[in-house]
């Protein structure tokens, strides 16, 4: 969806426009973002150059400057060390500086990757908030998370993948008191 790989079948549609064989920024303009796993910032540069990366397929800098601090008050710790190298934050901020950086360039939907990969229980808690805000907001997210109690929690629909295939389908909700779910992803 986000361009990397090619669909060796079929084809990839977004609000009606067909999207698999565009070049990733031009999948960036219709409005997809992907936050990759490992948060991947831009350790040399600032919080803020990090953030104005993000916005750099937007046209012209106007709603820029308001998006930046729409950001911020999101953001709070962001905006306190907005001068600071992105590769001197924890691995938390940097996943928090990522969603926050694909923010800026006002997607209509995300692709997270594997969001809480590798962080400590109580910023998984934080990032998870964040998705459930921006879900709310009525952002559309597509979420791979190894971590199912966080993913079903989050989730309206979710695919459980076992060995490369969808082993189980549903809505989140049911899929938490199912006993072949608890059994295998929630140690129930």
């Amino acid at each position: 969806m986000s361009g990397f790989l090619r669909p060796t079948a079929g084809t990839i549609t977004f609000s009606g426009r067909r999207i698999d064989g565009l070049a990733t920024d031009a999948i960036v303009k219709a409005g997809i973002v992907q936050i990759p796993q490992g948060r991947e910032v831009f350790s040399g540069l600032t919080i803020e150059e990090n953030l104005e990366l993000g916005a750099v397929t937007r046209r012209g800098s106007a709603g820029v400057r308001a998006d930046l601090e729409r950001v911020y008050s999101r953001f709070a710790r962001l905006a306190e060390r907005r001068r600071q190298r992105a590769g001197t934050l924890s691995g938390g901020e940097q996943q928090m500086l990522a969603i926050a950086r694909a923010l800026m360039a006002r997607p209509r939907m995300l692709l997270m990757d594997e969001p809480s990969a590798g962080l400590a229980p109580l910023m998984v808690q934080a990032i998870a908030r964040v998705i459930d805000e921006l879900h709310r907001d009525g952002l559309t997210i597509l979420l791979v998370e190894q971590n199912v109690g966080v993913a079903l929690s989050l989730a309206s629909v979710a695919h459980i993948i076992r060995d490369g295939v969808i082993a189980v389908t549903g809505a989140a909700r049911d899929l938490v008191d199912n006993p072949d779910v608890v059994k295998s992803y929630l140690g129930g």
